[in-house]
């Protein structure tokens, strides 16, 4: 059983920055694919990031790219969302998520079998 603990996430002023982090049971990180979803009150879960156990380039949600870099640290079983330059449009609670997506469902969040238990962003203009 897959099992992701986040931490991190906070409150912040606009232009700040935080970093959140998916802690995994055992070797996840080698074998599935990782992703960050996020998701406002009444909004569908939205994609943020994600990347491939290959280490291949990382994908991006057009909104956050230039300003958010997902890293991955196999040795610690731990995924990373640096998020830089905060907006009050990134407030909402984010997931990490494991799965075994193919290239084109990537962004779906059906694609993911194992989630996180969410981590509050609120960003204040």
């Amino acid at each position: 059983q897959v099992q992701l603990v986040q931490s991190g996430g906070g409150v912040v002023q606009a232009g700040e920055f935080l970093r959140l982090s998916c802690e995994a049971s055992g070797r996840t990180w080698r074998a599935y694919s990782a992703a960050w979803f996020r998701q406002s009150p009444g909004k569908e879960r939205e994609f943020v990031a994600a990347a491939k156990p290959t280490n291949s380039n990382p994908y991006y949600a057009d909104s956050v790219k230039g300003r958010f870099t997902f890293s991955k640290d196999n040795a610690k079983n731990t995924v990373y969302l640096q998020m830089n330059s905060l907006k009050p449009e990134d407030t909402a609670l984010y997931y990490c998520a494991a799965g075994s997506p193919i290239t084109s469902t990537i962004r779906n969040p059906s694609a993911y079998a194992y989630w996180g238990q969410g981590t509050q962003v609120s960003v204040s203009s």
